[in-house]
């Protein structure tokens, strides 16, 4: 599948608008990005979580830098073969890193079906 980058990132808000209130207003000091792919140029992973977890932080909110949530394209084109798989693929992805913010890690995503 192609998608410019301009594209991508305008599915990637779409999708971040439908999530549920309750999942996103407690975000604090976080941004969303796009990029193309991961550093290592691997089309296997789709997203990161770049941050401290809220069960992790103690004195958090003195002047961090924000925690990222990053999309990558590429991994998600790769994948997907029409714009719905797209639109899904990029709300589980969206779900997944935010679901790191919260502290939930990979397994306990697995077994939820999140994974």
């Amino acid at each position: 599948m192609e998608m410019d980058a301009a594209a991508f990132e305008a599915l990637v808000i779409d999708e971040l608008d439908r999530l549920p209130d309750d999942m996103v207003d407690g975000l604090d000091n976080v941004v969303f990005v796009v990029e193309d792919r991961p550093e290592d140029g691997t089309l296997d992973l789709l997203g990161m979580y770049d941050g401290l977890a809220l069960t992790e932080r103690t004195q958090y909110g003195m002047g961090e830098l924000p925690d990222r949530i990053v999309v990558f394209r590429e991994p998600h084109l790769a994948q997907c073969e029409d714009e719905d798989a797209l639109r899904d693929e990029i709300h589980t992805t969206l779900v997944h890193e935010i679901a790191h913010f919260y502290g939930i890690d990979d397994e306990q995503l697995h077994e939820m079906g999140w994974a």
